[in-house]
């Protein structure tokens, strides 16, 4: 699968913009500001159907203008598409394939997946059990439709558990009949997302361990565990053992939205003994591994999108991360840099085809 057209009306700081992509390798290079970021970003709103780093399509919308259009040309087997992505303002949008609109924005997830690896990404391991359970769920989401489809039911009847003991906060009055039928509702879709998430990290974890090995070119006796509270309780027990406290509090305390990945060193907490070398190879370890998943679940690789890598790894771990990258030859990757001519020399010396945009 290969991006190689791409059209942006009023997005972020681009206001009418037509780039094409040549080459498999594709540099970005560019001073702080020019849009080398947001133009991984269009690409991931393509693939996504949202922006990467924000949750509000309006903070995507050109300052001053109340909507965008992003429009790609994909190249599958062979096969061409064309995405069109159109915010009209006011929480309207529209997502098209070969100009046929869906009918919900979750049947085209998965389609045309993509891996974003930013500065930012080091909250996976240093941030909040959020941050984990998201990335979890984006990934899983596009490798299992039903995945997808059980996470939505879920989400939603926890929203509205959320909304009823908040209600009871306020006025002390509950219809505990409904909260009961909600409790029963959740059992079913809490169980499948957390069977999923547990058998697909006994496969995924191994994965980030490897290419953890291959990046830092050391082992250095690294720990990750899945963490749950149904490992232990059912979800029907959990909530019932937690309906006291979810009460008093007005919030659900309990559940799969509780779940989070542990990551150690030596035993140890990794956010708090790390470096910062070792936390970015972590970190790309876990994209690496996410990228391998999908290709395998696939049958093809999607895209790579690697923001600002240099400024944040030494010489010999980006040199492994970029010969890792490389050697996947029907993946199609786009780096941003802020130094032409190193992007340039680093691809030269792997002896890549590649195709530079200066911004």
């Amino acid at each position: 699968m290969q991006l190689q057209q791409l059209k942006l009306t009023q997005y972020k700081n681009y206001y009418i913009d037509h780039f094409n992509f040549e080459e498999r390798v594709v540099g970005i290079a560019g001073a702080n500001g020019v849009g080398k970021t947001n133009l991984l970003d269009a690409i991931h709103y393509l693939c996504f159907t949202k922006s990467y780093f924000t949750a509000s399509d309006q903070a995507s919308a050109q300052l001053g203008q109340q909507g965008f259009r992003v429009e790609g040309i994909f190249d599958k087997a062979g096969e061409s598409f064309k995405i069109t992505c159109i915010y009209r303002g006011q929480n309207k949008k529209e997502i098209f394939c070969n100009d046929v609109e869906y009918e919900k924005f979750s049947h085209h997830i998965g389609l045309f997946p993509c891996v974003m690896i930013a500065p930012d990404d080091v909250e996976l391991l240093i941030g909040g059990s959020e941050s984990r359970r998201r990335f979890l769920d984006t990934l899983l989401s596009q490798i299992s439709v039903p995945y997808l489809q059980q996470l939505i039911v879920h989400n939603k009847l926890l929203m509205q558990r959320g909304s009823l003991l908040k209600q009871y906060l306020e006025t002390r009055r509950i219809d505990t009949s409904l909260l009961d039928i909600l409790d029963t509702q959740l059992g079913p879709p809490a169980q499948f997302i957390f069977e999923e998430r547990k058998r697909f990290l006994e496969t995924f974890l191994p994965q980030v361990h490897r290419h953890y090995r291959e990046i830092a070119a050391a082992d250095e006796d690294l720990q990750l565990e899945y963490e749950s509270q149904l490992l232990s309780t059912s979800m029907a027990d959990a909530l019932h053992q937690c309906r006291s406290r979810d009460l008093a509090t007005g919030r659900s305390n309990t559940g799969i939205h509780k779940d989070d990945v542990d990551f150690r060193m030596r035993g140890e907490p990794f956010k708090q003994f790390a470096s910062q070398g070792q936390r970015k190879s972590l970190l790309f370890a876990l994209k690496l591994a996410e990228f391998d998943i999908l290709r395998e679940h696939k049958g093809f690789s999607p895209l790579l999108l690697l923001d600002d890598v240099f400024e944040k790894l030494d010489a010999p771990r980006m040199n492994q991360l970029l010969r890792q990258v490389c050697d996947y030859d029907d993946a199609q990757l786009f780096i941003t840099d802020t130094h032409r001519e190193r992007l340039d020399s680093a691809l030269d010396t792997l002896g890549v085809d590649h195709q530079i945009i200066s911004l």
